[in-house]
């Protein structure tokens, strides 16, 4: 371990004792600021930055544990590291020219892609994480041997997900592993809808989480490449931290379209295999969604590393286009004020949150049909952008009846091009009439509804205006107020220098 420390590179020291801080972890000189103070007689614990200190101060202080416990904590930190640096140095020697050289270019994509070192940001260090262990031999660094995984996970009583199964396939497609997970919590949602499970399945199941990493290190021995869609949910239902893996949903781009744009398992299938991987309203099946990944991949090494795909998206039934996403809700706005800051007639419904304890919720803002969810999402006051994956999104400021103010996002469940297809289409049966006079007076009609919207439009602009007249307003008031208050207080002060200097000269100080 002391061998360990001292060749280590400082910025892993740093983390090492950042989180030995965050724990409260103590050696045999105490804490960290109780050994700077030993340590360090000039500046003590004022200076507590690891990252502001020379190795030699942080080497010394992670020399003072000697707890096993501690030892396998730092353990764990140091061969997380190792293998991202066994990783990134095979990345820098690739030259594709053979297979192993295209299976590393491909998990070059996946470590360069932005959403990266967000995703797969594990807190390897904790109880029950894994770490697999990456040699620096040759035969680890190019093994072409690849295993594609696909998990589901229910929600628990606490907020987090629990595995509850776990398939494994290999590059022939030969499942490798395919077993139910007893959860080590209580259940509250077993998602069957999505996940496909209930309770009675669950019944007879023998493999704990501990029992499915030790086969997992085992099918991921010999430097094995993993390999999954949004592998990074999985990784963290198995608590597994593997630096080779290649994600399908990173590897793709789209043609003309952002790179944080991610395409959903599904989508890929229909664009670059030709078929489905379920039907719509089916649940998961972990073994056909690790075969999809493991045949995607199989596809990209066959049809090129660079070839963009075009942008498919999936038909949306006409009761989702009928809905509205307001999510990042603050938890003190009630239900009911979402009325007064949607235009229309809807009903709502609450969604559940995927973690206890959150600032936020989201609601479904649900109306008769596609059109009327389109124009209230059209008249709702708000800076207009996109989110992560291409969809319409508001950004919306807004007063509660309380006098607060507060802000929320506001989504369509379609992407923009779908909504401009949806349209058109209403637009063309409006236009589909014969005759000079016929089209000139749609033409009429349609000059009519431009002019009819920018009334509303300048409507919207002269109530935000207010608001914000209303708000400056209320910081004038503020203002004056601390003024007085300042002009007072000047006061104050000029009669105690008085007083003062009359007390002086009668003493005749």
């Amino acid at each position: 371990m002391d061998s360990s420390i001292v060749n280590a590179e400082k910025e892993v020291l740093v983390e090492m004792v950042k989180l030995a801080q965050k724990r409260g972890m103590e050696g045999s000189k105490g804490t960290w600021k109780n050994f700077l103070n030993t340590y360090d007689r000039k500046f003590g614990s004022s200076l507590s930055d690891p990252s502001k200190r020379p190795v030699d101060a942080l080497v010394s202080f992670l020399k003072t544990f000697s707890k096993e416990e501690d030892l396998k904590f730092f353990a764990k930190i140091f061969q997380c590291h190792s293998n991202r640096k066994v990783v990134e140095e095979s990345k820098t020697k690739s030259n594709g020219n053979e297979s192993p050289e295209q299976l590393q270019r491909l998990i070059s994509l996946t470590l360069e892609h932005p959403q990266y070192l967000l995703d797969y940001s594990f807190p390897s260090h904790e109880e029950g994480w894994v770490v697999t262990k990456i040699r620096r031999k040759y035969k680890f660094t190019r093994s072409n041997a690849m295993v594609a995984v696909d998990c589901e996970m229910v929600l628990c009583e606490d907020g987090t997900e629990g595995l509850v199964r776990v398939c494994v396939v290999d590059r022939n497609l030969q499942v490798k592993l395919n077993e139910f997970v007893k959860p080590d919590k209580a259940v509250v949602d077993y998602r069957t809808e999505i996940t496909g499970i209930c309770a009675k399945d669950l019944d007879e199941a023998a493999s704990s989480l501990a029992d499915i990493q030790r086969s997992m290190q085992k099918l991921l021995s010999h430097g094995a490449i993993l390999v999954g869609h949004s592998l990074h949910n999985d990784l963290k239902a198995l608590k597994l931290d593997h630096a080779r893996v290649i994600d399908t949903a990173f590897i793709f781009k789209y043609e003309n379209q952002p790179i944080n744009r991610r395409p959903s398992l599904n989508n890929l299938c229909k664009s670059i295999l030709g078929y489905e991987v379920r039907r719509k309203g089916a649940p998961h099946n972990c073994v056909d969604d690790a075969s999809a990944a493991m045949k995607l991949v199989l596809a990209k090494l066959e049809q090129g590393l660079d070839d963009a795909i075009p942008c498919v998206h999936e038909d949306m039934p006409a009761n989702e286009m009928a809905k509205l996403l307001l999510h990042k809700i603050p938890n003190d706005v009630p239900i009911e004020e979402l009325n007064r800051i949607v235009p229309g007639k809807f009903t709502t419904e609450v969604q559940p949150t995927k973690k206890a304890g959150g600032k936020y919720y989201s609601a479904l803002a649900i109306f008769r049909n596609s059109q009327e969810a389109s124009e209230a999402f059209e008249n709702i006051p708000g800076i207009q952008g996109k989110d992560s994956s291409g969809r319409s999104q508001k950004s919306v400021s807004y007063q509660l009846s309380t006098g607060a103010s507060a802000s929320l996002h506001v989504r369509t469940m379609a992407y923009a091009d779908s909504l401009s297809q949806v349209t058109s289409r209403k637009r063309s049966s409006q236009f589909e009439v014969s005759g000079d006079s016929k089209k000139s007076k749609t033409d009429e009609k349609t000059e009519d509804k431009e002019m009819e919207v920018k009334p509303n439009e300048c409507e919207d602009h002269k109530i935000e205006i207010e608001r914000l007249k209303a708000v400056l307003s209320q910081r004038d008031n503020e203002l004056s107020s601390l003024q007085k208050v300042m002009s007072q207080r000047d006061k104050e002060i000029s009669t105690l220098h008085k007083i003062i200097s009359n007390l002086t000269r009668k003493q005749g100080l």
